[in-house]
């Protein structure tokens, strides 16, 4: 089952954590977010990013 806009998806602590610090709280927030923009983050990695591109395509949403 997809994870709802309204939640971040489950990736690890490190990446997560960089999420909040970023300002992103919901798989919503991340939408059209440049994905280079994410990868520069400190703990965001190959793997997480793969979990949140996933859940945003079940919802026919997309980084930019």
């Amino acid at each position: 089952m997809a994870p709802s806009l309204d939640e971040l998806p489950r990736i690890g602590a490190p990446a997560t954590r960089a999420l909040h610090n970023a300002g992103h709280r919901t798989l919503r927030d991340l939408a059209g977010v440049p994905k280079p923009q994410l990868a520069a983050l400190h703990g965001m990695g190959p793997k997480a990013l793969g979990i949140i591109e996933a859940a945003l395509a079940d919802h026919n949403l997309a980084l930019s």
